[in-house]
């Protein structure tokens, strides 16, 4: 799911200055955020409250009555000094998780993203990745570069980007995918199960996986969540597992704890949307907008990178 033309306005809407009439609340509505106790890291973090976010939020949306909104978590950022306010936008078009930041005085709120600096600031995000997917890959094993793409099988953006990622991997041999399962339940009422189906498969066989993957794209008008077991079982078959024992495995709490575990990887990594991919921990999200030399570019330019490591350790 991307970002579409209201959060774009929610996101522009925060920059805009605060003294201004007040509007009507009736856009909002207000949720339980997470508020830590302790601010750590970084105790001296002034957190703003709920209260404070939502009168903000409505100030900001208020107008709006198609909008409403949840404060879904409220903490220290790993700025030091700012407070991440993370918040779910409803509008026509469906649900998204952002964020906005708020200084420590408490007067101003930041948008967009707070990217990793200094001399390798895409090696703690590669580094993670590298110790905690829990996904199946494919390619070669001793690539230099490795793409993992979080993504959700009932998400239409992620149907349209596999082909570009397919074509990137049959173009650039010095590069292996990784899949890690990324669920929107809020908004895909069958996607958690599939991704259930696609870790039991994965477990068994790693050709029939890649055959599931593409065949849950190829299908995804066709299932709904009353029939998703029947029509997951069938691509299971197809794919050259045996379905009625992947639906088994899939209701397992040990697999749905795993896809949990890969969704709670994305989003401490700053996943909020599918699919989301990272080169060498380079986070490249919007797939479809971005133009696919750049992606060469990207994976190319993380190879000679790579490269140039292997030397400098010899």
């Amino acid at each position: 799911m991307r970002t579409v033309i209201y959060l774009v306005m929610f996101l522009a809407a925060i920059t805009v200055s605060q003294g201004q009439q007040a509007l009507s609340s009736k856009g909002g509505k207000a949720g339980t955020a997470h508020v830590p106790e302790e601010n750590s890291p970084g105790k001296e973090t002034q957190l703003p409250s709920e209260e404070t976010v939502n009168a903000f939020l409505r100030e900001m949306f208020g107008y709006n009555p198609s909008v409403s909104w949840k404060v879904s978590e409220i903490k220290p950022s790993e700025a030091q000094g700012l407070a991440e306010v993370m918040v779910e936008v409803t509008t026509p078009h469906g649900l998204e998780t952002n964020q906005f930041y708020v200084t420590a005085d408490g007067k101003h709120a930041i948008t967009g993203d707070i990217i990793p600096f200094g001399s390798h600031p895409f090696a703690p995000a590669r580094n993670k990745l590298e110790k905690e997917a829990n996904g199946f890959s494919r390619g070669p094993a001793d690539a230099p570069v490795t793409i993992f793409e979080f993504s959700d099988l009932q998400c239409p953006h992620c149907k349209l980007g596999q082909p570009i990622v397919d074509k990137l991997l049959s173009e650039e041999k010095d590069a292996k995918l990784v899949f890690q399962n990324f669920p929107l339940t809020a908004v895909h009422d069958w996607a958690e199960k599939a991704a259930a189906y696609a870790d039991c498969i994965g477990r068994t066989s790693n050709p029939a996986f890649w055959k599931f993957i593409q065949s849950v794209y190829d299908s995804q008008s066709d299932i709904t969540a009353a029939i998703a077991d029947d029509k997951l079982k069938d691509l299971a078959d197809a794919a050259g597992v045996k379905g009625s024992e992947m639906a088994e495995c899939a209701a397992k709490p040990a697999t749905l704890g795993r896809v949990e575990r890969s969704v709670e990887l994305g989003t401490s990594l700053g996943v909020t949307g599918t699919p989301t991919l990272f080169i060498n921990g380079r986070l490249i999200g919007n797939l479809g907008t971005i133009p696919y030399e750049a992606l060469k570019q990207s994976v190319e330019f993380a190879a000679q990178d790579a490269a140039k490591a292997a030397s400098a350790a010899k």
